[in-house]
């Protein structure tokens, strides 16, 4: 466990509702990015939040509750396009979904716990569970399950691989070049990888397909 850095308690504030659950979730994603998972506390998250543990425990019953619900709340979701007519679009926005969270606490406190995966298999188990599952499995997954629902393709062709590709991609870049993809590499992972793997060429690279933008 990593030795916490002192600060001071700051000044408690009269918040209820969804004002109070924001920062409590807020407080919880911060500590685990500081601590660690094995050093994350209802008292740590309460001192954080500037409230009073008891209102962390009306709410959960462990910090590991806690945690999890913060992080389902702040993982992405694409809403695809409710007429299905432009999946190259719906594709590239979820994938800046995606970029955009890379840079919020609750992507920095998925890397802390999947940098601690053997210490709590099982909260890495409860994130696939819990977070990852519930918001749509992969970011691009919700969007090519709802145009093949609408007879877009096959959704047979929505396969594991086909369903990480762009999440995949994405992280690749980010670990060979240090930097988050920009939208014309976002565009060129949906053209040149998702598109094809579902049997749909881009605009210009063969005949025009239904959805494609």
């Amino acid at each position: 466990m990593r030795e916490r850095r002192p600060d001071p308690a700051p000044a408690r504030s009269r918040r209820r509702g969804d004002e109070l659950i924001r920062a409590i979730h807020a407080a919880a994603l911060a500590e685990v990015t500081e601590v660690g998972f094995g050093g994350l506390t209802m008292e740590g998250i309460a001192r954080r939040a500037a409230t009073a543990k008891t209102s962390l425990y009306r709410r959960w019953p462990s910090p590991r509750e806690l945690l999890l619900d913060a992080l389902h709340d702040a993982h992405p979701q694409e809403e695809p396009s409710p007429s299905a007519d432009d999946l190259r679009g719906d594709l590239i926005r979820a994938l800046r979904q995606l970029t955009d969270w890379l840079a919020t606490p609750a992507a920095r406190a998925v890397a802390e716990i999947m940098a601690e995966r053997r210490r709590h298999p099982e909260l890495v188990e409860a994130l696939f569970g819990r977070v990852f599952g519930p918001r749509g499995g992969t970011i691009t997954q919700p969007v090519l399950r709802h145009y093949a629902a609408r007879g877009q393709f096959d959704p047979e062709l929505i396969t594991p691989v086909v369903a990480d590709i762009g999440e995949a991609l994405v992280f690749k870049h980010l670990t060979d070049t240090d930097r988050i993809p920009d939208e014309a590499m976002l565009a060129a992972i949906v053209d040149q990888a998702i598109l094809p793997a579902v049997g749909i060429l881009p605009a210009g690279r063969g005949p025009a397909c239904p959805g494609t933008g």
